[in-house]
C-alpha cells in the first residue's frame, strides 16, 4: 500500500502562512505540519491547531531564521544542543504533549555539525525524524531554486506527475510550503506560497490520488500503521 504524508512547513512563522496552512489541510491534501516555537505566529499557530484535531503537527526546529543571524551560533555544540532541547520543551510546554514528529527550517538537520543532536533527540523521545526514518522524504513540490521562481514545479500537473511517479509503496513524505503573503514577512518564499496553496486545493489532486490508491495519513498515525504492516 502507499501512505502519504503531505507535510507544511513554517507553521508559526506568521500569521499568513498559519492561515494558508490551515486551508491547505481543511480544503486541500495537507494532513501535517511542523510548528516553529519562536516566531511571530508561533502563539496563533498554536491556537489554530487546537481547532483542527485532524492535522498532525510536529517540531520545525529553528536555528537559522529568515534573512538576519542565526538564532545560535552553528559551530557551537553545546548552544545548539541547548537551544533545541528548549524549543522541544517549548512546544511541548504550549501545546501539552510531544510532536508527531522532528525536522527543522532550512533542513539543518542534515549539517553535520548538529546531525547527532537531531538522532539522538528522535531517539530519546521515540519521534520519526525527517529522512532519518522508514518515511521517504519528497521535497520536489518546490518553487524556487538558484534565486529564481519556478511556478511550473508546483503547478497542478506537475504534482499530479509526482504523486503518480514519486509516491511508492510504503511511506512517504511530501513536504510542501503554502501560505498567505503578509506585510513584513521576510521570507524570500513568498509568491510561490499562494501558488502552492492553490494546487494543494485543486480537486483533481484529490481526484489522482484517490485513483492512485494512495491513503493520506499523518505522522500520528505512522507507529500504528508502521506496526500493522511488519506484523502482516
Amino acid at each position: 500500500m502507499k501512505f502519504c504524508i503531505v507535510n507544511a512547513d513554517d507553521f508559526g512563522a506568521d500569521t499568513g502562512i498559519n492561515r494558508g496552512i490551515a486551508e491547505a489541510h481543511t480544503s486541500g491534501i495537507v494532513t501535517s505540519t511542523s510548528l516553529m516555537v519562536n516566531m511571530p505566529g508561533t502563539e496563533d499557530a498554536v491556537e489554530l491547531s487546537r481547532k483542527l484535531p485532524g492535522l498532525g503537527v510536529g517540531l520545525h526546529v529553528n536555528l537559522t531564521n529568515e534573512g538576519g543571524p542565526t538564532v545560535v551560533d552553528l559551530d557551537d555544540e553545546t548552544a545548539c544542543r541547548v537551544e533545541i532541547l528548549n524549543q522541544l520543551r517549548r512546544f511541548r510546554l504550549m501545546t501539552g504533549g510531544l510532536p508527531t514528529h522532528l525536522d527543522a527550517h532550512h533542513n539543518i538537520h542534515r549539517d553535520a555539525r548538529l546531525r547527532q543532536i537531531f538522532v539522538e533527540l528522535a531517539r530519546k523521545y521515540g519521534l520519526p525524524l525527517r529522512e532519518s526514518c522508514q518515511v521517504r522524504y519528497l521535497s520536489k513540490f518546490y518553487g524556487q531554486w538558484d534565486g529564481e521562481t519556478h511556478l511550473e514545479q508546483i503547478a497542478v500537473d506537475s504534482l499530479l506527475g509526482m504523486l503518480e511517479t514519486e509516491v511508492e509503496p510504503g511511506f512517504t513524505e511530501l513536504s510542501c510550503h503554502p501560505g498567505y503573503m503578509t506585510e513584513g514577512n521576510s521570507s524570500s518564499y513568498g509568491m510561490e506560497r499562494e501558488f502552492e496553496l492553490a494546487t494543494l486545493c485543486d480537486s483533481r489532486v484529490r481526484d489522482r490520488i484517490e485513483a492512485l490508491g494512495i491513503t493520506l495519513i499523518s505522522y500520528r498515525e505512522l507507529p500504528i500503521l508502521h506496526t500493522v504492516g511488519e506484523a502482516g
